[in-house]
This record gives C-alpha cells, sequence and structure tokens, in this order.
C-alpha cells in the first residue's frame, strides 16, 4: 500500500485516460450527428481519482425525449 507508481504504470494510466477522453470524443461526435447531446457526458472523476487510474466513462443522465431519441438511433443488435 502506498507504493509509488511506476514509470511503465504512468505510461499506462496516461494511456488509459488518454483512450478514454478519445472514446468519449468520439462517443460526444456520433451522438451529434444524429442531434443528441448527453450534458453529463465525461469520464468518471471517482475513476479518475486513482494513484493509477483506469477511467470509466460516465453517460450522465437525460431527459425521457433525449433517450426515446437513443432508442430510436441505436441498432436493434439483432443479427449481429
Amino acid at each position: 500500500m502506498g507504493a509509488q507508481v511506476t514509470s511503465e504504470g504512468a505510461r499506462h494510466a496516461q494511456l488509459c485516460v488518454d483512450e478514454a477522453e478519445d472514446a468519449v470524443r468520439e462517443l460526444r461526435q456520433a451522438l451529434a450527428r444524429v442531434g443528441i447531446k448527453l450534458p453529463s457526458l465525461g469520464l468518471d472523476p471517482l475513476s479518475m481519482a486513482r494513484e493509477a487510474p483506469c477511467p470509466l466513462v460516465e453517460l450522465g443522465r437525460c431527459s425521457v425525449e433525449v433517450a426515446h431519441r437513443l432508442a430510436v438511433v441505436l441498432p436493434s443488435g439483432k443479427g449481429e
């Protein structure tokens, strides 16, 4: 406990954060293309608080209208 993060661990953590930020940006752009905005879309702050963060994407809350619009634009998943 309390061990310092190695430089390899720090690089891995930064790659995880970079990948998560890219995923959020990509999802935000994809949603914008279909006219949907999730105001709270971002990285989960609790998952970022670790010494070596491995972030989770926080999709956040949305209105009932946005939830219906998401259901319409998402593929059904049948046959995939």
